[in-house]
């Protein structure tokens, strides 16, 4: 998978991403792009290939900011929708940081092909205030891109960024543009809504639920917002979130005949997990059912993953019977080792039973 991701910027992109540049910009030196873009490249890793095809636009590109800029406007469309359009949001990171007034508007556009979510952290890392004063501006945006990177850019702990120490001290700043997308039409903007709220919640969960306590849960797109925004609450078992969200409190259930299968799983396999759950309450429970990997990791000591699996509601006395299927595959967000690793049942942040398998090396 890394290589195939590394992929997207390889020696052919080069070329054309050159001849692209070379269309725009009539005393742009091709040779020399190409040569430098192809220096060491078997050895630079998905996110370095995408610096260098920014930096060497501000290498090579002729002329001021400003005339770099608008060649990078006129390229990044055709690339629209591709990881690869990312570079014209980095090269406004790394050349546009001393020219706000420019650079992001200029973002604003670009976000339109390829997400500005990383660019923009560094403006507020410089000038915080301002940018999100702009944000919030963007918040009320007519394009959902736009409305999307207002909440997504400043997101407290935005994967693959650095942190947002301001706002992991204080989300305070951040919340006018949450409560401006709390009912987004677009599915686009309110995973962002909803991943920016379960940022917050690890650091200031009581802030959070105050928040969207308030809102209207009658509302289809902010219901959705809410639950998603509190997946890490319930499945700690967060009382309020638990109870914001109409699920019970401690549940009165047990859980039998677990069985993860195969016990000894090949290298890249899957594992089966299906067990039963059986009310012994006096009255109607409605249940948030996840399952936790203990992933095996490289000092022999296990990590745990929790996963969703079901919202159930289960009758005083109604048992159920419930199956998951978990893929063992490499990827490049989680490297497997071999060894013994467990399955543990958790309903409402409750654990109810575990059982163990084997992944056996490659």
């Amino acid at each position: 998978m890394a290589e195939e991701l590394k992929a997207w910027f390889d020696k052919r992109f080069f070329d054309g991403f050159a001849d692209a540049l070379a269309g725009e910009a009539r005393t742009f030196d091709r040779k020399a792009f190409v040569r430098d873009a192809r220096k060491g490249l078997d050895d630079l890793e998905l996110m370095d290939r995408l610096r260098r095809a920014a930096d060497l636009c501000g290498r090579h590109l002729p002329g001021s900011y400003s005339e770099q800029l608008a060649v990078i406007r006129a390229v990044m469309p055709r690339y629209a929708g591709e990881f690869r359009a990312l570079i014209g949001p980095e090269f406004v990171a790394r050349f546009g940081r001393d020219d706000p007034k420019q650079s992001l508007p200029a973002l604003a556009e670009l976000t339109c092909h390829g997400s500005a979510e990383f660019a923009i952290r560094h403006f507020l890392k410089d000038d915080f205030a301002k940018t999100m004063a702009q944000m919030k501006r963007w918040s009320r945006d007519r394009s959902h891109h736009v409305r999307r990177l207002a909440s997504e850019g400043c997101r407290p702990r935005l994967p693959w960024s650095f942190r947002l120490e301001p706002l992991i001290k204080d989300p305070a700043p951040a919340l006018p543009i949450l409560e401006a997308l709390k009912a987004d039409p677009e599915l686009y903007v309110r995973k962002s809504v909803a991943n920016h709220l379960n940022d917050i919640a690890k650091d200031h969960p009581d802030r959070m639920l105050d928040l969207i306590e308030r809102w209207d849960r009658e509302n289809d797109h902010t219901a959705w917002i809410m639950r998603h925004g509190c997946r890490s609450l319930i499945k700690k078992g967060n009382e309020r979130a638990l109870a914001l969200l109409g699920f019970s409190g401690t549940p009165e259930v047990t859980v039998t005949d677990l069985v993860v299968a195969p016990s000894a799983v090949p290298w890249e396999g899957t594992v089966t997990i299906s067990f039963a759950v059986t009310s012994t309450a006096a009255t109607a429970q409605r249940l948030a059912v996840d399952y936790v990997v203990h992933y095996m990791k490289a000092g022999g000591q296990t990590a745990p993953k929790v996963f969703k699996l079901k919202a159930l509601d289960l009758a005083a006395g109604e048992s159920t019977s419930l199956n998951a299927r978990r893929s063992l595959q490499e990827r490049t967000t989680r490297r497997h080792y071999p060894g013994r690793h467990a399955i543990e049942i958790q309903i409402n942040g409750v654990s109810c039973g575990r059982a163990t398998f084997d992944l056996l090396a490659p």
